[in-house]
């Protein structure tokens, strides 16, 4: 089972529905118990930054996160929700990655909305992806290069569009809606 993790964020129902097109049953919950006993976790999410991270809090979700030793993985917001903070809302986060996320400048086209390439793939999330491909992304605010980055992707600069360290994975682009590659970067990662 795949454990879906509500916390009150946008896209949690697209996630679920990508999974059930690749044959995996999943639970959207925020129980505990049910989280810990999941094989896979994922943290999806399209909102902000601060409202977030106090509903994470709320439930004590923020502490059972860092504890998880399966395979785990955020997804746009869930993603800048792992870093160390982010500046929407001038928010503390979970600290997973070694790295900040930003705002994009003001004065050039935000949101990042549509399809734009990958590269600089590394590591068991891109296994049979090769690069450039395009993905879809939505989003303001990025998460700057790390260690931890195993993809980019190049929007008014360079940012991470991927992140990895020990079991948690996380994207900036939405898989469950960047057609055959997402398909793929979904089922490289539920088969970790």
């Amino acid at each position: 089972m795949i454990a879906i993790i509500d916390y009150n964020a946008g896209n949690i129902s697209s996630v679920q529905n990508a999974l059930n097109r690749l044959g995996y049953a999943s639970i959207i919950t925020r129980d505990h118990d049910q989280i810990r006993k999941a094989e896979k976790v994922i943290l999806p999410g399209v909102g902000e930054a601060s409202t977030a991270m106090s509903y994470l809090k709320k439930y004590k979700l923020d502490t059972l996160i860092k504890e998880l030793k399966q395979p785990f993985l955020g997804i746009c917001l869930g993603m800048q929700l792992m870093c160390l903070a982010s500046e929407e809302g001038e928010t503390e986060c979970l600290g997973i990655f070694d790295t900040q996320v930003k705002l994009f400048p003001k004065d050039k086209k935000v949101p990042h909305m549509g399809w734009n390439d990958l590269t600089a793939l590394k590591g068991d999330l891109f296994q049979k992806i090769q690069a450039p491909n395009d993905v879809y992304f939505v989003h303001s605010y990025y998460a700057a290069l790390s260690k931890d980055t195993c993809a980019e992707c190049d929007y008014i600069t360079n940012f991470s569009a991927a992140l990895a360290k020990d079991n948690f994975y996380a994207t900036q682009f939405h898989p469950e809606k960047s057609a055959d590659v997402g398909e793929q970067i979904l089922k490289n990662f539920l088969e970790l």
